[in-house]
């Protein structure tokens, strides 16, 4: 599990698929209100809480992400109403939740080195591969797939967990703040160019 505070009132919250396995959670258990999927939720606000100082009370707006065989984004926002010493004595037992689920269907990646955006490359194009764009954004590079088969999702992050990690930016962050390296046909280009 990975927290990263984004403002004053908002946290990002990574949850790996082995974070969920872990927990006896699959990703589809996220979609359902049961008692492992509370106590998941309990465990993460008390971990933010401690590593980033973020105390969850009162109204939270809470926003699910299903990442394409990566895992879950959690995006945890307090509101900006102002609990009285009161409230703040039940804030264990009750929080109110509005929660909102979507599902990615991006396959993003980050890689430390061109050089392995180059070897992965090579055993894309041989699952038949050639689409995808390339940004480099904070030191480090990143590549979306986009021209998969729903049959080639399991293999094609394989392959990609081989050479890269997975990560928690978003297409949209990366298309706002990255620079673009290869917009379109990344895997054709870095074929075609580097073997």
């Amino acid at each position: 599990m990975r927290l990263e505070r984004l403002n004053y009132n908002k946290i990002k919250i990574f949850l790996t698929i082995d974070d969920l396995m872990d927990r006896g959670l699959t990703k589809e258990d996220l979609w359902k209100d049961s008692f492992k999927v509370h106590q998941l939720f309990k465990d993460m606000m008390n971990e933010a809480s401690l590593e980033l100082g973020f105390e969850a009370h009162g109204s939270l707006a809470v926003e699910v992400f299903s990442l394409q065989a990566q895992g879950m984004v959690v995006i945890v926002t307090k509101s900006n109403e102002e609990m009285d010493e009161e409230e703040e004595d039940y804030t264990d037992d009750y929080i109110e939740m509005q929660v909102k689920l979507d599902e990615s269907i991006d396959v993003v990646y980050e890689f430390q080195s061109f050089e392995d955006l180059i070897q992965l490359s090579k055993a894309l194009k041989q699952m038949g591969l050639t689409q995808g764009s390339v940004y480099f954004f904070n030191q480090k590079y990143f590549l979306h797939m986009d021209d998969y088969s729903p049959a080639q999702i399991e293999t094609l992050i394989a392959v990609l967990a081989e050479f890269g990690s997975s990560t928690t930016l978003t297409l949209h962050r990366l298309q706002e703040y990255g620079k673009p390296i290869m917009k379109e046909d990344a895997i054709q280009q870095l074929t075609s160019y580097f073997h």
